[in-house]
C-alpha cells in the first residue's frame, strides 16, 4: 500500500473507534442514573461490601480504622449550575471508554498486525491480554479497596467541631476518577517490566538492586491514595502494589551471565 492507502486505512480504524465509543456513550447515558446510584455512589453507604467485611475493625484511627459504624453515609451536593449534566456526560464517556478499550485496542491491532512479523503477533497479542486483565484488576482494587477507605477517613475527617464536612459532586467525581486511573496503571507494571525486560533495557538484577528505594516510593506512593493516619489502610495500598513490584521481577527472563554465575558457583 501506499503512504496514502495507509492513511486512508487508518482513518477507516480511527472513524469506527470513534462510533464504537460514540454508541457505548449512548448507551451509558442511559443507563448513567442507575449506575451512578448503584455502582458510583455506593461506597457512600454503610451497606457498601467492603465495609460489611470489615465491620469488626474498631479502631480510633491511629492504628486501625473505625469501620464499625453502621451509621456511615456522605450526602453529596452540586454547588454549580451545569455539574450535574456534565458529570453525566463525562461518567457516560469514561465508562464508555473503559469497557470499550480492548475494543479500541484490538481495532488498532487490526491496523497494525499485517505489518508484523508473526513471533512479533504472539508477543503482542500476549501483552494485549495480560495488560487488559491486570488493568481491569487495579481498577476493581481501587473501587472494593482503596477509593472505599480513603472516602471513609477524608468523609469523617474534621480539622474543628465547628466546619461541617460537605462532598461535592465534582470533588467526589474527580477522587473516584483519579483513584481508579491510578491504579489500574499501576497494575501494568508487570506489563512494562515485561517489555523492558524483552527489549533488554531492564534487567532482574535491576529490582534486587533498587528494592529499598521502591519500598520507600511505594509507600509514599501508598500514603498519598490512601491519606490516612492508620497503619491497616496504608498496609492494604501497600502490599499488592509491592506484589506488583516482585511479580515485575519475576517476569524478566535471567540474563546469561546470571545464569553462568549460578552454575559456576551453586551454592
Amino acid at each position: 500500500m501506499s503512504f496514502w492507502g495507509h492513511l486512508d486505512a487508518l482513518r477507516g480504524v480511527l472513524l469506527k473507534i470513534g462510533a464504537l465509543l460514540v454508541l457505548l456513550a449512548i448507551g451509558f447515558f442511559v443507563a448513567m442514573p442507575w449506575i451512578f446510584d448503584h455502582v458510583i455512589t455506593a461506597p457512600c453507604s454503610s451497606d457498601f461490601p467492603l465495609y460489611h467485611l470489615l465491620d469488626f475493625i474498631r479502631g480510633d484511627g491511629s492504628f486501625l480504622p473505625d469501620l464499625g459504624s453502621n451509621d456511615f453515609h456522605v450526602s453529596l451536593i452540586n454547588i454549580e449550575l451545569a455539574s450535574q449534566l456534565m458529570v453525566h456526560m463525562s461518567a457516560s464517556f469514561w465508562a464508555a471508554f473503559v469497557v470499550g478499550f480492548p475494543l479500541v485496542i484490538y481495532l488498532l491491532w487490526s491496523f497494525v498486525a499485517p505489518g508484523l512479523y508473526e513471533h512479533e503477533k504472539r508477543g503482542a497479542r500476549k501483552a494485549f491480554v495480560f495488560g487488559n486483565v491486570m488493568f481491569y484488576l487495579g481498577s476493581a482494587v481501587g473501587y472494593f479497596i482503596v477509593f472505599p477507605l480513603a472516602l471513609r477517613f477524608l468523609a469523617d475527617y474534621q480539622l474543628s467541631d465547628k466546619i461541617a464536612n460537605t462532598v461535592s459532586l465534582t470533588s467526589y467525581m474527580d477522587t473516584f476518577y483519579t483513584v481508579l486511573l491510578m491504579m489500574g496503571l499501576l497494575f501494568e507494571l508487570p506489563l512494562l517490566a515485561w517489555v523492558l525486560g524483552k527489549m533488554g533495557f531492564l534487567q532482574r538484577s535491576f529490582f534486587k538492586k533498587y528494592r529499598r528505594y521502591a519500598i520507600v516510593a511505594i509507600l509514599i506512593l501508598a500514603a498519598m491514595l490512601t491519606p490516612t493516619s492508620d497503619v491497616f489502610t496504608l498496609a492494604v495500598v501497600f502490599i499488592p502494589v509491592y506484589a506488583l513490584w516482585e511479580a515485575s521481577a519475576l517476569l524478566i527472563p535471567k540474563s546469561k551471565k546470571t545464569e553462568k554465575e549460578l552454575t559456576s558457583n551453586p551454592a
